[in-house]
């Protein structure tokens, strides 16, 4: 319940029932228990610690995010999770990644990848696409390339009855989503890979499963942006509106972020009526407190 609170509201007000939870059960590590409890009480601490620094991280709390990623790492071990262990650092891995410390994510990827040998392909599939993220940030194409096309035969040789419910997320539009995201990185230096991350992207939404507003903001946004730099600015101002659209139901840190990195984008055509109409609207939205959902 608490990680489709994460898909579909991001922090906001449900990210203190989780770190309640964290606590009652951190509190029942302080007595004794026999040893497969323990582990077990070890595991729940990992997995609601995760959920709560993904959730600090999305409410814009990144030093708060980081603790808890620590936390869930350093429980995940006792409870003899490797594979939610290597699951946790992809996790600080990608908001290293948005904090800007590409080398650092690098790093921390390839020890998940190093401790999720004999993780389901799916995890993998996840692992590749983070691998994939830092290449991008870098500029190494060769290499972002070479790491997405692994991703993506990784997931096609999934066996979902064989995941672990917490890699449930990472579907097909996830997947589609995470790689159109990084082509449209690229795209800024290198243009003609915007069709690539348009591509990407539309997939992501039309596969996307109802609810999940962070992930649809986050492909309306990456689409709108992708139009832009193929020049097309009416689709691209369309698109726009449909993402505030989005933004507005979400407390998503990210999501307002991303919409004021576009708002940035849309400035060059500032005279032109219908995207000034559009940067009005963007602006009153980031200027209000997000939804405490």
């Amino acid at each position: 319940m608490f990680r489709e609170w994460d898909d579909q509201f991001g922090g906001g007000l449900r990210r203190k029932a989780v770190i309640g939870q964290l606590n009652e059960v951190s509190e029942l590590l302080q007595d004794s228990h026999p040893a497969e409890i323990r582990r077990r009480l070890f595991g729940t601490v990992a997995h609601l610690a995760e959920t709560a620094a993904v959730m600090s991280w999305d409410s814009g709390q990144q030093a708060l995010a980081q603790r808890y990623y620590i936390l869930a790492l350093h429980a995940a071990k006792p409870a003899g999770d490797f594979a939610f262990a290597a699951n946790i650092m992809a996790g600080m891995a990608r908001q290293l990644l948005y904090l800007g410390q590409t080398g650092d994510a690098l790093e921390l990827i390839r020890v998940a990848q190093d401790s999720a040998k004999d993780a389901t392909s799916t995890v993998r599939a996840m692992l590749y696409t983070r691998e994939a993220w830092a290449y991008s940030k870098q500029g190494r194409i060769s290499a972002f390339r070479r790491a997405t096309d692994n991703a993506q035969e990784m997931f096609a040789a999934a066996t979902p009855d064989e995941d672990p419910y917490w890699i449930t997320y990472f579907d097909a539009a996830e997947l589609a989503g995470t790689t159109g995201g990084r082509f449209l990185d690229l795209a800024h230096t290198n243009r003609e890979m915007a069709d690539e991350a348009a591509a990407e992207i539309e997939s992501a939404i039309d596969l996307r499963r109802p609810g999940r507003l962070r992930s649809s903001a986050l492909d309306h946004i990456g689409l709108a942006e992708a139009r832009l730099i193929q020049g097309e600015l009416d689709e691209a101002v369309r698109l726009g509106h449909s993402a505030a659209d989005v933004v507005e139901q979400t407390c998503s840190d990210r999501a307002r972020v991303k919409f004021a990195e576009f708002h940035q984008h849309v400035a060059t055509f500032a005279e032109v009526a219908a995207v000034a109409e559009l940067r009005e609207r963007i602006g009153t939205l980031l200027a209000k407190p997000p939804t405490t959902l």
